[in-house]
This record gives C-alpha cells, sequence and structure tokens, in this order.
C-alpha cells in the first residue's frame, strides 16, 4: 500500500487525474440530489412571470452591463438581510435564463430593490445618478429615455420562455400582454422598460 502512495506521490500527471476524479465525484454529490429537491427546482407560490414590459427591461438591463457592478443574489448573512431584506432562494430564479446573480458589487445589490423607490426616482438616477446620489460612480443612461423599445421579438420570447423554460405564461396571459404592446405600451421607451424590471425585483419575497 506504502509503495503505490508513492508511486501516486511521484507521478505528477496521475496525482492530477486523480484529485480531479475525486474532486468530480465529491461535486456530483453535492449538485446532482438538488435536481430532485422541490426547493430548487419549482418556482415561489408568489412568483409572477415578467410582462413584456419588463421582459424587454431586463434585456436592457443586460446589455447595458448592470450585471456586471450589480449583484441579484442577497446572502444569508445578518449585514446583508439588514440591509437589502431577506435572502435569496433558488424557488425565486427558477424562470430565470440567464442567472443575473453576479459576483461583484460596484454598485449595490438589486434583488430586492423593486418598490423600494418611485418611478421617478429611478428615472433621475438613470440620467444622472449623482442627482438623487452625490457620491455615486455610476455612469448615467440618458439615451434610454429618446430610445423606443423594439418590439419586434416579443411574442417569440414569451414564447419561448414557456415552452423551453416551463414559464407559466397562459394562452390568456400572452395575449393580454401583446394587446398591451399594440395599445399602451407602443411608445414605450428603453427606460419605462428599465424601469418596470427594477421595480418587480424581489417581489416574490418582499411581497411588493
Amino acid at each position: 500500500m506504502s509503495n503505490a502512495h508513492e508511486r501516486v506521490e511521484k507521478n505528477v500527471g496521475l496525482m492530477i487525474v486523480l484529485v480531479l476524479v475525486v474532486i468530480s465525484l465529491a461535486g456530483l454529490a453535492q449538485i446532482v440530489p438538488l435536481f430532485w429537491q422541490k426547493s430548487t427546482t419549482e418556482p415561489l407560490k408568489t412568483l409572477r412571470p415578467y410582462t413584456a414590459l419588463e421582459m424587454e427591461g431586463r434585456d436592457v438591463y443586460i446589455r447595458e452591463g448592470c450585471h456586471v457592478c450589480h449583484t441579484q443574489m442577497v446572502r444569508p448573512f445578518r449585514a446583508e438581510t439588514e440591509r437589502y431584506g431577506p435572502y435569496s432562494v433558488a424557488g425565486e430564479d427558477v424562470w430565470e435564463h440567464p442567472f443575473l446573480w453576479g459576483s461583484k458589487r460596484t454598485g449595490p445589490d438589486l434583488a430586492r430593490v423593486g418598490g423600494r423607490y418611485s418611478d421617478d426616482w429611478h428615472r433621475v438616477h438613470l440620467r444622472n445618478p449623482r442627482d438623487v446620489v452625490p457620491e455615486s460612480n455610476m455612469p448615467g443612461y440618458p439615451w434610454l429615455a429618446r430610445s423606443k423599445v423594439d418590439w419586434q421579438h416579443i411574442e417569440r420570447k414569451l414564447r419561448l420562455f414557456k415552452d423551453i423554460f416551463g414559464v407559466a405564461y397562459s394562452d390568456e396571459m400572452l395575449a393580454e400582454q401583446m394587446e398591451k404592446v399594440s395599445g399602451e405600451w407602443a411608445e414605450a421607451t428603453e427606460e419605462d422598460a428599465l424601469v418596470a424590471y427594477l421595480q418587480q425585483l424581489g417581489h416574490a419575497m418582499t411581497g411588493r
């Protein structure tokens, strides 16, 4: 046995392979059972699908790189929950594709920002953050107020989330969203969409 152990120690290639095998097995032992746990695979009962306007706002959020500086994951520590609110759970993100948890906080976590500020506050903040947060180093996004939402692919996008990702859109809900797209949201700006997206963040946990 000692000779076998010695051979492994002296053979760097073999040791690397064995280390990778052990790490892989340990990782599988931790990850695979999660696929059968309802708390990680089923949406919270309070979770609702994005509206068409919120979905477009999410795309603007991704396109402008907001997720690079802002996380959307409150860790289960007192310092986190006292500042941001209830810690994040898997059931509120099962419909997220891609996930926007993030890992770097140049700006504050946004997982529970919905309802904390008015729409007008968000608009001012997006156009020139220092008007409401003097010490902010966030860039302004004034062009969003002038850019109209491109609704060209929204129906296909919502149906993809329904059919591929299992988001709970009914045919009636989709029809209602498309009616709003051609009606009250027809002239919506990207700023309108982004504000709508921000205002719904955390709704499943905070009740806002």
